[in-house]
């Protein structure tokens, strides 16, 4: 196992395109670690510093402040910060949410076979009529908080067909193995080949599956912010600032919406380049 190991991580450096992806991931993770030293609170009105009313209108960039304000009086850059912090949590929870629903839900369509598998698939064929971000959209308007759980479950909900198809698939390949049908030989349960034996063999493309489903996620909760669907406007998150810079796109104030657009970009080319990487070393004959 440990050789195994040394094998992917030593492929994951070759990598040129992982090893990028890695660096965003961790530039975008230690954003979110160093947002207690943001010069501002994520709603704190800069000017408030000065004895001044809070700005009418947004203040350009300075060596005070970095990246402006916003039309709130709001530091822009303090707000990226605080902001990758609801933007890892929104992906990465959505993904651990759709796991806990989908793995199970996907291993036992594939080991049961038969007509519960039939059932299984049916009900993802009829999720998957729906285009996702129209079903994201619909699941999100449900709720009447703007918030982030709305979002997350949103978005978990959406992604629950492609990791229940993904688990289902592998499954189907693992349970004719000889080590399961050794199992059964043995007389152990259903429960326990499909947990203890098959599930630990699918894990590979699993993981590449939940950290492409990591980017998909972060986009896919921006678009809800974006739209309305999430947090109100003094929450920083990188697509309600989005929301915020919208309507100063055609007046040349464009650090209000350049900033939060390219965070989002580039956390999410860092997911899927890293999860490229991993599909390629997690795979015997791709190495």
């Amino acid at each position: 196992m440990r050789g195994r190991g040394q094998d992917i991580w030593r492929s994951l450096r070759r990598d040129r395109g992982a090893v990028i992806g890695m660096v965003l991931v961790g530039l975008v993770s230690l954003m979110a670690i160093c947002a207690p030293l943001a010069p501002f609170e994520p709603n704190e009105a800069t000017d408030s510093l000065d004895d001044l009313d809070p700005p009418k209108h947004p203040i350009p960039p300075s060596s005070r402040l970095l990246l402006g304000t916003d039309k709130q009086g709001f530091d822009v850059f303090s707000r990226l910060l605080y902001g990758a912090r609801a933007t890892l949590l929104t992906g990465l929870a959505a993904i651990g949410l759709a796991l806990l629903i989908g793995v199970p839900f996907g291993a036992v369509s594939g080991y049961a076979g038969g007509r519960v598998d039939n059932l299984c698939m049916r009900a993802v064929d009829v999720m998957l009529a729906f285009p996702s971000i129209v079903l994201a959209i619909a699941i999100a308007f449900v709720f009447s908080t703007r918030d982030l759980l709305p979002i997350i479950f949103a978005v978990a909900v959406v992604n629950v067909p492609t990791i229940a198809r993904q688990v289902r698939a592998s499954v189907l390949q693992v349970k004719t193995h000889e080590f399961v049908l050794a199992a059964r030989a043995m007389g152990y349960g259903p429960a326990r080949i499909l947990f203890r034996h098959v599930l630990p063999n699918c894990l590979a493309p699993l993981i590449v599956v939940a950290t492409l489903g990591v980017g998909w996620a972060i986009l896919s909760a921006a678009g809800l912010s974006f739209l309305g669907l999430g947090p109100p406007e003094d929450q920083a998150e990188w697509g309600v600032m989005l929301q915020a810079g919208l309507e100063f796109i055609s007046s040349g104030k464009q650090w209000i919406l350049i900033p939060p657009g390219a965070a989002i970009a580039v956390t999410v080319l860092g997911f899927n380049l890293l999860g490229d990487g991993l599909r390629k070393a997690l795979d015997p004959r791709a190495r």
